[in-house]
């Protein structure tokens, strides 16, 4: 089984060193370093920054590729028009397995992540800077880093800094997430989709981009459009940073520059030297089929059209000796768990399309195949943020890149291939441990009750399916298909909640004895008050 990936793996550069510069010399470069090896850094106005982001190409490099010259442009355009000083947010929040590139840079070159920070809120006259992180390790250098500078959160200051640590779950790093709990509240994202460059931070016009994206823009302020052009391609200059893990020898943070053939980055990490399949742009990415790999090169436009993606720079290679439908079923069970739990589509969709994925290899035939592809297609463009598109493309990449693979299982007595876990997830599936605002200890450990169905009295309402989607799912009649089932302990409070709401009394909880010490179930009163049941379930 794969290990999951420290903080800070071994970074290796291809070419010439830009975002990694120094890193030979030191293992994290503070600011005194960071002036030796990168020198000072003039401020630039607004217009001239946004020049300078359009003649490079710049995107951002959290996986959305968003045109950063626009991004700029339309927060500045907002904030003079509604008369109010914009808002300046780093997306350091790095929570895929899989992805390591923002956290090396964090820890290691703080300063060239700010460097582009501050450029920007000068630029626009914003006072207000926030860096969103997730581990602490990453907590500490930043904040560090913000010390070396003289930076602080104190009122009065020119400009006020802070980081803002949230807990390691996927949905933490959408950008609506970061600025929900920036304000105070849980980072997950608000119930409508919003534009952070229109209403972000305290409602002003917010510049929030990846770590990554301001650190290239530090190097391309301080070298010039020309020069940033002279390295990788002339449509995507510069270079990307890439998180190389899965079955390799070595994982690493890759610097290289764009158009630098796949093959060859897999090579320096010690991959297969015929990979199955390689998973490009992480958890929310798409799937290399082995004959496509030899093909592709690093870019963002090239690896899409060879039916890749870039996305957080993640490039996973599975062997010829593991089942990738089962390596991609553990990831589609990790993507079902890390649901914010608020859009139907998606913490009832991907849950779904996780057990139909598991269906095929317990050879659930064309049915299942058929089944999953609907469930995948149906939570598309249905959720408040990204997630669910994200989960769906790399469940119908699977799909499409596994075909002989997918036709054993559909068709035949399966692939006869174990599951090696290569693909890395945190332990035991879930965050990291140690990390505030994660599963509560009480939520973990094994389950502590118990849910029936009295089918003398279900209607088949189906309201129990929504209210409890990890326990139960509808059947074709439009009936739960189990009839007793244990519940996780962080469901413990939505079961109850189920057996409060059933319409017909037909739910009632148990303790579940086995290998726990006894406790008494919890009083519930049917909603409604008066004179009602007062048990988990129907009064006897």
């Amino acid at each position: 089984m794969n290990e999951a990936l420290p903080d800070v793996p071994e970074v290796r550069v291809v070419g010439l060193p830009q975002l990694t510069s120094g890193f030979d010399l030191v293992e994290r470069l503070d600011l005194p370093m960071h002036l030796k090896v990168h020198g000072p850094l003039e401020p630039m106005g607004g217009e001239q920054l946004a020049q300078l982001s359009e003649r490079i190409s710049l995107k951002g490099r959290g996986g959305a590729g968003f045109p950063f010259h626009k991004k700029l442009r339309a927060v500045a355009e907002a904030a003079i028009r509604r008369g109010v000083r914009p808002v300046v947010v780093v997306n350091g929040s790095e929570d895929e397995p899989a992805c390591r590139k923002d956290t090396v840079m964090i820890n290691r070159a703080p300063h060239l992540i700010l460097d582009g920070a501050l450029l920007v809120a000068e630029a626009l006259g914003a006072r207000t800077l926030v860096i969103g992180v997730t581990r602490e390790s990453t907590q500490r250098s930043m904040e560090a880093a913000l010390s070396e500078r003289g930076l602080t959160n104190r009122r009065g200051a020119t400009i006020r800094a802070r980081v803002q640590r949230n807990p390691v779950r996927m949905v933490t790093g959408a950008a609506a997430s970061l600025v929900r709990s920036i304000d105070g509240g849980p980072a997950i994202p608000p119930g409508r989709k919003t534009s952070a460059s229109q209403n972000g931070v305290g409602g002003a016009p917010t510049l929030l981009s990846n770590a990554e994206t301001f650190a290239q823009l530090a190097i391309a302020a301080r070298i010039g459009a020309e020069r940033y052009g002279n390295t990788g391609l002339y449509d995507e200059p510069g270079t990307v940073l890439l998180t190389v893990s899965g079955a390799v020898a070595r994982p690493m943070v890759i610097e290289a520059p764009t158009g630098v053939p796949l093959r060859y980055i897999l090579q320096l990490a010690g991959a297969p030297p015929l990979p199955q399949g390689v998973l490009t742009g992480g958890y929310h990415g798409k799937w290399l089929d082995s004959a496509t790999v030899n093909e592709a090169i690093v870019s963002r436009d090239s690896l899409a059209a060879v039916g890749g993606a870039l996305g957080a720079g993640a490039i996973l290679p599975i062997s010829q000796a593991t089942c990738p439908l089962g390596e991609s079923l553990r990831v589609a069970q990790w993507l079902a768990e890390e649901s914010a739990g608020q859009c139907g589509p998606c913490y009832l969709g991907l849950p779904a399309a996780a057990r139909g994925l598991e269906d095929i290899l317990n050879g659930g035939g064309p049915a299942a195949l058929e089944a999953l592809k609907q469930v995948a297609n149906s939570v598309k463009r249905r959720g408040a943020c990204s997630h669910p598109d994200g989960s769906a493309m790399f469940l119908e990449s699977t799909i499409k890149a596994f075909t002989d693979d997918l036709a054993a299982h559909v068709l035949g007595n399966g692939c006869g291939r174990p599951v090696e876990g290569v693909l890395p997830l945190f332990e035991g599936g879930q965050q990291p441990t140690g990390i505030p605002g994660g599963q509560p200890q009480e939520e973990q450990g094994p389950p502590r009750q118990k849910i029936f169905v009295d089918w003398t009295l279900c209607r088949g309402h189906g309201l129990c399916a929504d209210i409890l989607p990890e326990v139960f799912e509808l059947g074709a009649d439009g009936f739960p298909t189990v009839a007793q089932a244990q519940v996780p302990r962080y469901a413990e409070a939505k079961a109850l909640r189920a057996v409060r709401r059933c319409p017909a009394l037909a739910l009632r909880l148990e303790e579940d004895t086995r290998g726990a010490a006894p406790r008494q179930n919890l009083p519930a009163v049917r909603e409604g008050g008066g004179g009602g049941r007062r048990a988990l379930g129907r009064g006897r």
